[in-house]
């Protein structure tokens, strides 16, 4: 499994940015989904943003899209999440994951996904 380490939480007022890294322990530049998740207290974790490494395609769910942005600097093998306009909704723990795939048809599913890392805190004071 691919170990992967995330950074830059903290808080922020509500409107404003954060950007969240993960860097992972092995090349994860080609063909594997790379995505973003995260869980508030007493939610189910819910997965916020994907991108496929190979062609860099990207999918968002709908509380985030617009706002938030995923991107692969594949040169160091780091993946980040921008974080704007942010909201006190926004308040979470924050997961990196990563899962080896064939396509990017299967970025969206959770079960895709078989590493993890710890987790980050993000907090949004309004």
């Amino acid at each position: 499994r691919v170990q992967l380490v995330e950074s830059g939480g903290g808080s922020a007022q509500a409107g404003g940015s954060l950007r969240l890294s993960c860097s992972a322990s092995e090349d994860t530049t080609w063909d594997y989904c790379m995505g973003w998740f995260r869980q508030a207290p007493g939610k189910e974790r819910e997965g916020i943003a994907h991108i496929y490494s190979r062609t860099s395609s990207t999918g968002y769910a709908d509380s985030v899209k617009g706002r938030f942005t995923i991107s692969q600097d594949k040169d160091n093998n780091i993946l980040y999440l921008h974080m704007n306009k942010l909201e006190p909704e926004d308040a979470a723990m924050y997961y990196c994951a990563a899962g080896r795939v064939a396509g990017s048809g299967a970025c969206h599913i959770p079960s895709v996904y078989l590493s993890w890392g710890r987790g980050i805190r993000v907090t949004v004071s309004s």
